[in-house]
């Protein structure tokens, strides 16, 4: 029990920029496994937030720009910096030189295109969304990272000693997958208990994120041959942007 309450909060302290007392004794070895829990914890945070500055009354656009810029702090913009990256080496013509161009420090003009345009997606997005934003922050996180565990798991890594390789090789796979799978589901589950009305809305928009997350992995593979630290992150990024974007269509 003590060992994975200090992966869980080793995985609290990679993901993000929440203190954890430097004295604990925490595992890094298996946090991937941990990360759509941390999507959920992060997103039930920013949920509450969102309450707090709904009731005093913040207008949605203002208090959506506030939500994306908490997000971003919250998690040391580790996922974004991920996403720039993977713009600048995508954006490289020659194949051979796209992972030398995603470590690269400097960030490029597709990356710094790609953060302003992910930023501004969520940002519209949520000010589009007007209901049940306590429910869809914390499963919109959690999707992205179990997309991002799924990427962990299926796709090789591309470099031998990348910050992101520990990641590949403390997966248990398929255990951990469908670990950070329950944790997403068993939300979806509660939010179905406690509005059983709308049961087929909250399914389809279940389906279709993880069908985005799956994608949007899959998508990186296919255009590196496999992954790396930072495409961890875009996939993230991604699929937080697009399943915030989805949940702007009405379902009846």
């Amino acid at each position: 029990m003590l060992l994975t309450l200090n992966s869980l909060l080793a995985a609290l302290t990679f993901y993000t920029c929440f203190p954890i007392s430097p004295k604990l004794q925490l595992d890094f070895t298996r946090i991937a496994r941990w990360a759509p829990a941390i999507g959920l914890l992060l997103g039930g945070g920013l949920g509450l937030v969102d309450l707090g500055l709904d009731w005093l009354q913040m207008p949605i656009s203002i208090r959506s720009g506030m939500i994306v810029v908490l997000w971003i702090w919250w998690t040391g913009g580790l996922h974004l910096d991920g996403a720039m990256d993977s713009a600048d080496g995508l954006a490289v013509q020659d194949p051979d030189r796209r992972l030398t161009v995603m470590s690269d420090s400097v960030t490029g003009a597709f990356g710094a295109m790609v953060a302003v345009v992910i930023i501004l997606l969520k940002t519209c997005a949520l000010t589009a969304i007007t209901g049940d934003r306590i429910w869809i922050l914390p499963l919109v996180a959690g999707w992205s990272r179990w997309g991002q565990v799924l990427s962990i798991g299926l796709y090789p890594y591309l470099k031998i000693q990348g910050k992101g390789a520990f990641h590949r090789k403390g997966l248990n796979i398929p255990n951990d997958i469908l670990l950070g799978l329950f944790f997403v589901l068993a939300v979806t589950g509660c939010q179905i208990y406690l509005q059983p009305a709308n049961w087929l809305a909250i399914g389809i928009r279940s389906i279709a994120s993880c069908g985005i997350a799956v994608l949007v992995g899959y998508y990186f593979h296919r255009r590196l041959g496999g992954h790396t630290g930072d495409t961890y992150g875009a996939v993230v990024e991604w699929s937080e942007t697009f399943i915030l974007c989805l949940c702007t269509i009405p379902i009846s």
